[in-house]
């Protein structure tokens, strides 16, 4: 015979298991098998005590009305609850801008922590109301960061927001960015693309804005600044780094662009004859060192040289790095 359903409360299972959908085909039959009944069954509430200590199946439609609504209604209260904390943390907030970042106080505070960096741009995010700018480095973000920003991306757009994000020209070729832009782009949002980015920047109704200190581990430290000057100067930063970036319209058919290829080997020549070395190059453009390497191969080959420094003696007589970086983007020059 079944066991008995705990009275505790539980968590319905997300689905009927093969063998609790046998056995509730069993049981609806008047059949059960005398052996313990799976537990998805007696967490949806499907089969029903009897005076005898018998277990009986329940049409679907009454276990769903007992086992959903009161889900449903302490999702509700949750929800209440959310909303709430929400308002009472912007008008927190909103008391808090007014007292800082003027007069004595620099405007510039720390957060340290991966998870405390996190929480605190998610709830600004939240509470954008007019703009939204961001600065992304370092070429393709994973997909998991990129799945868990789009919801919050789109749903700020929804909201009217105006998003204007900034990348590197990598990520023309790293399909789960292109992926992630297609689906904002849809929803309102600007990209565009530089072959080096200045640093990563978030900064939200240019009232408050987000930045790595560069002595410090980026996923552990951020300085969060609320200095009304600061956030001009940072937005300015931005502004002329727009202008000169490359609109990216990405659609499904579209592979590598020219732009990439050639905007991105002429950068990786100009830090090569600068001195620096492959690994600082990926690092500051958002590739591999491999692919570094391979830039100044192919380099190399064209211009058939056989060192590093002949190839630096050779792109510098050959003059291709005094052309204007971005005469192959006309749009981003019309911009």
């Amino acid at each position: 015979m079944c066991v008995k359903p705990d009275r505790g409360v539980r968590v319905p299972s997300v689905e009927l298991c093969t063998e609790g959908l046998a056995s509730y085909e069993a049981a609806v039959r008047g059949d059960l098998p005398e052996q313990e009944c799976p537990q998805c069954l007696l967490d949806l509430g499907l089969l029903q005590e009897l005076p005898d200590g018998r277990l009986m199946a329940l049409p679907p439609g009454l276990a769903a009305n007992a086992v959903m609504r009161p889900l449903e209604t302490d999702i509700e209260e949750k929800q209440r609850a959310l909303a709430a904390a929400r308002v009472a943390m912007h008008q927190a907030e909103e008391i808090y801008r007014a007292h800082t970042g003027t007069g004595t106080g620099t405007g510039i505070r720390a957060i340290s922590g991966a998870d405390a960096i996190s929480a605190t741009l998610s709830s600004v995010v939240q509470s954008c109301k007019e703009e939204l700018l961001t600065a992304q480095p370092g070429g393709g973000r994973p997909a998991e960061l990129l799945e868990k920003a789009l919801a919050s991306d789109v749903a700020a757009l929804e909201r009217g927001i105006r998003q204007r994000t900034i990348y590197q020209h990598t990520v023309r070729s790293h399909g789960p960015t292109l992926a992630y832009v297609e689906q904002i782009s849809v929803a309102g949002a600007e990209v565009r693309t530089l072959d080096e980015v200045f640093d990563r920047l978030i900064v939200c109704d240019r009232k408050i804005a987000f930045v790595p200190d560069p002595g410090e581990e980026r996923q552990q430290l951020a300085l969060v600044i609320e200095h009304p000057g600061m956030i001009r100067y940072l937005v300015g930063i931005f502004d002329k780094s727009w202008e000169r970036a490359a609109p990216l319209r990405h659609t499904p058919t579209e592979h590598r662009p020219p732009l990439l290829t050639d905007e991105t080997r002429r950068a990786v020549l100009h830090l090569m004859v600068n001195g620096y070395t492959d690994e600082t190059i990926a690092g500051r453009l958002g590739m591999s060192a491999r692919t570094v390497a391979t830039h100044v191969r192919k380099a190399s080959e064209q211009l058939g040289s056989r060192s590093r420094a002949q190839l630096a003696y050779l792109i510098a007589r050959s003059g291709i790095l005094d052309e204007d970086l971005y005469t192959s983007a006309p749009e981003a020059r019309r911009a």
